[in-house]
């Protein structure tokens, strides 16, 4: 288990991190160090200790035992000068609904200590780029969930800051609002930003994150790159395939593949040896006349690596 780099130059360092409320220890001996300019991603079951870790992480909880060092600093010791560098947004949105669009962003920087001009060039940007610059003087009460996302989400990134902490922040939204905050995620990466993302949804960090952390009942249980991760519970893999014609299971039961079962229109394949299933089945299909509509090879799942590692299958 990859607990710790070799390198000391992290965006953050978190050093056995425990907390308790009263006799209930909600994380203890958390540790891992995320590299700067990385999308890494905090996954667990619910009850696990994300919301508290990272609530520690950004200032907002006081550890009883550990250190966190952001971009360098010491949170303990110079808390608003680390807190400078990042940018948070909290499962439940930090937006002030009685202000406009526009003047949310405006506070928000301000409290950053952005100048007037720099301000209103952000914000400016912003808005365009979250599709919300038609409604910037609308009150944020008149929004809906995904529009308050994505204003929350621009006021945590008017500073540009270096490391951006996410907690949930594509729950419960609107294809239009995930697909905008996912690009700006994406976006801001490139541009050297160090992304924290805590998500219960495990196929988005499979695509967003270099590497993910699992925690379960307050201790971490593994830190590795998703396919890593994948392909330490299962070998196996699985091919999609759908034909313009029926065919038995018999048939499809030869060499390579382990077993085939009907999925909705398709047969699901399982197979050691992804290569040989598939020239197994489109010779196959020639020497039955078959038209092949449709494959498609899937790995190993994170989410079954998930549920190994949190006890929630066998």
């Amino acid at each position: 288990m990859d607990l710790m780099m070799g390198k000391e130059d992290y965006a953050i360092k978190a050093s056995n991190l425990t907390k308790s409320f009263g006799s209930v220890v909600a994380v203890e001996g958390v540790s891992f160090a995320v590299n700067r300019g990385e999308i890494f991603g905090f996954l667990g079951p619910n009850g696990a200790g994300k919301t508290t870790t990272v609530r520690m992480l950004t200032g907002i909880l006081t550890p009883d035992k550990g250190d966190v060092i952001i971009d360098g600093i010491k949170l303990r010791k110079n808390p608003v000068r680390a807190k400078m560098r990042m940018g948070v947004i909290p499962e439940i949105g930090n937006v002030y609904v009685d202000l406009t669009a526009e003047e949310n962003l405006s506070l928000t920087g301000r409290y950053y200590g952005l100048s007037r001009e720099l301000i209103e060039k952000k914000t400016r940007e912003l808005l365009t780029s979250i599709g919300l610059f038609e409604r910037r003087n609308d009150l944020v009460r008149t929004f809906s969930k995904g529009m308050k996302q994505r204003i929350s989400f621009a006021c945590a990134i008017i500073h540009d800051p270096h490391i951006l902490f996410l907690d949930e922040p594509t729950e419960g939204l609107d294809v239009q609002s995930r697909r905008l905050i996912v690009d700006t995620i994406y976006r801001m990466n490139k541009q050297g930003c160090t992304v924290f993302l805590t998500t219960h949804n495990i196929e988005e960090a499979n695509k967003l994150c270099a590497r993910v952390c699992i925690i379960n009942k307050g201790k971490v249980v593994a830190i590795d790159r998703p396919e890593k991760l994948k392909n330490t519970f299962d070998k196996t893999q699985s091919i999609e395939v759908s034909f313009d014609q029926k065919i038995d299971e018999e048939s499809l039961l030869h060499g390579p593949i382990l077993k085939a079962e009907v999925f909705g229109d398709k047969w699901r394949i399982y197979t050691t040896d992804p290569d040989k299933a598939v020239k197994y089945i489109v010779t196959l299909a020639q020497e039955k006349g078959m038209k092949i509509l449709s494959l498609t090879t899937c790995g190993p799942s994170l989410e079954e690596a998930f549920i190994r590692l949190t006890g929630g299958g066998g």
